[in-house]
């Protein structure tokens, strides 16, 4: 007699997936992620304050401290839904689609505002507000197009999958544009100045402004993921309820016939 064999259990990655477990790990992360937000922040505004300010530019240096954030999160948060589409299209991750319909919002929110505060920054810095031949700054303006053509076609058909595949081809084709907005001030000419942090001759910037940029940085990361569980959470429940009124529906279809 042979004995039943037990499956293996599930990597704890693979767990991730069931909605219900993901559910129980947000409402465990949401509160901890909300109280370090929040004392990121606050340490961040202050020390970006406290900053000196450039012999240059003045008192307008300080916009860095929300620009350069807003930029890099722009970017990580295209380049996690570029990852949620792979898991859409090759491996079905049930979750994967939320992740990617949930973060466009957030995506273009960071966008915008490395956008606006670059214009307000480049103002006086440049003497313009904005110029369609900077390099960086065009491609940037594309990411936000990416971001608003990925949240109206996730919301353009009534079959989910359609919805989900259509946006995961969209933001794989698009990704071409993060590595365009990282070497382009390398690769063409631009008003913005060449990386200063992550580059062959080392850190190029002083450490009484690298320290409030990373720790504002740190925030507007922990912003994100707070934010991002919040709306994954919200879309699961939106899915849960519609699937629900829908097999009311079904039943109630179904009752009227046989009555």
């Amino acid at each position: 007699m042979s004995l039943p064999v037990s499956s293996p259990p599930l990597p704890w990655w693979r767990g991730l997936s069931r909605p219900q477990r993901f559910m129980q790990l947000a409402a465990r992360l949401l509160p901890v992620l909300s109280l370090l937000a929040v004392i990121a922040l606050a340490a961040g505004l202050y020390l970006a304050w406290a900053a000196p300010e450039d012999y240059q530019q003045g008192l307008t240096v300080k916009i860095m401290f929300v620009h350069v954030p807003c930029a890099w999160l722009s970017m990580l948060c295209y380049t996690m839904m570029a990852c949620s589409a792979a898991g859409t299209l090759l491996w079905k991750h049930p979750l994967a689609d939320i992740a990617l319909k949930t973060a466009a919002p957030i995506g273009a929110v960071f966008t915008l505002l490395a956008l606006v505060t670059g214009s307000v920054w480049g103002r006086p810095t440049w003497g313009t507000w904005w110029e369609w031949g900077d390099s960086r700054l065009f491609s940037m303006f594309i990411l936000l197009l990416l971001y608003c053509g990925i949240m109206a076609l996730s919301r353009a058909f009534d079959n989910r999958r359609v919805a989900a595949v259509s946006a995961a081809i969209l933001t794989l084709v698009g990704f071409i544009d993060i590595p365009i907005i990282k070497f382009s001030v390398e690769w063409w000419n631009s008003l913005h100045q060449p990386a200063s942090i992550l580059r062959k001759g080392g850190i190029a910037i002083a450490p009484s402004i690298l320290i409030p940029l990373l720790v504002m940085a740190l925030a507007f990361s922990l912003v994100f993921f707070v934010f991002q569980l919040m709306a994954m959470r919200n879309e699961i429940w939106r899915v849960s309820l519609r699937a629900a009124q829908q097999k009311l529906a079904w039943a109630e279809e179904a009752a009227e016939r046989r009555g």
